[in-house]
């Protein structure tokens, strides 16, 4: 995926900041935030090991459970024109709407 780096089994969004001209990165799914900076991607995953380990460790101190659980639901607003043309594609294919949403967004991601 882009803009997605891995450490140690944990994801983080990268993008750069013209401002300071450095990559940031923000760890995601986390009950927390972590996030890490540095001017090259060997700096990225240095600084991003750094910053992990120091959030895991908060989190041991506290008891926490450092990743954030999903439910498997969330709610998903569109404008009618592109709701009806979702529904069709659904039916299109013989699925519900429901099915059709799970499928095309497990492809977009790539699960």
């Amino acid at each position: 995926m882009k803009n997605i780096m891995t450490i140690d089994n944990y994801q983080a969004v990268v993008s750069y900041d013209p401002e300071i001209e450095m990559f940031r990165g923000e760890f995601i799914g986390l009950n927390g935030s972590a996030d890490f900076y540095a001017k090259d991607t060997d700096g990225l995953k240095r600084e991003g090991g750094i910053s992990l380990k120091v959030f895991l460790e908060a989190c041991a101190e506290d008891g926490a459970e450092p990743r954030k659980t999903y439910s498997g639901k969330f709610v998903l607003r569109l404008d009618p024109q592109t709701h009806e043309a979702a529904s069709a594609a659904a039916q299109a294919k013989g699925k519900s709407l429901n099915q059709w949403a799970a499928e095309t967004i497990r492809e977009a991601v790539a699960v």
